[in-house]
């Protein structure tokens, strides 16, 4: 009798342990309408992110001249403000970088926002990067798109 109440405590702290973990992932995912500041990273509820696994080098400031109110921006950062308008943005956070800015991992309906730059040619992938986010840029890079094809947007130096 005494082994079947110590297996259904263990048992029960098993299945604590079990429904707890979602539960304490939800708490950390940042999700929201999200605002796309000028050097591509996002604001989310009061958080600064930065896309993981990207750097989005700062190009030419372009503006679309056909939304009211124009936005204006890097070619990059209009791009990644197109792609979640209208959209909840949900961020699982990876890292707090010195600066107070969050690291995160983010999506958008059901894409990967730094696959998504990558993809189109808006960013390129850190050295600690996943491998798809590499082989993603240079899949970019020899196809000619984003930054790696437009003759008129030179990358700046920081």
């Amino acid at each position: 009798m005494k082994t079947c109440k110590h297996l259904l405590h263990v048992l029960f702290a098993a299945w604590v342990g079990v429904t707890a973990v979602p539960w304490a992932a939800a708490q950390s995912e940042i999700s929201s309408f999200a605002f796309v500041q000028q050097d591509g990273s996002m604001r989310i509820s009061g958080y600064l992110i930065r896309l993981y696994g990207i750097h989005i080098p700062p190009t030419e400031q372009s503006c679309h001249t056909f939304i009211r109110p124009m936005p204006c921006g890097t070619r990059a950062s209009l791009a990644l403000e197109f792609k979640i308008s209208g959209d909840f943005v949900r961020c699982l956070p990876r890292a707090t970088n010195p600066d107070g800015s969050i690291t995160a991992s983010c999506r958008a309906g059901d894409d990967d926002l730094s696959a998504w730059m990558l993809r189109r040619g808006w960013a390129v992938a850190l050295p600690d990067a996943p491998f798809e986010y590499i082989t993603l840029e240079r899949i970019a890079q020899s196809r000619g798109i984003g930054i790696w094809g437009i003759p008129i947007d030179t990358i700046r130096p920081r």
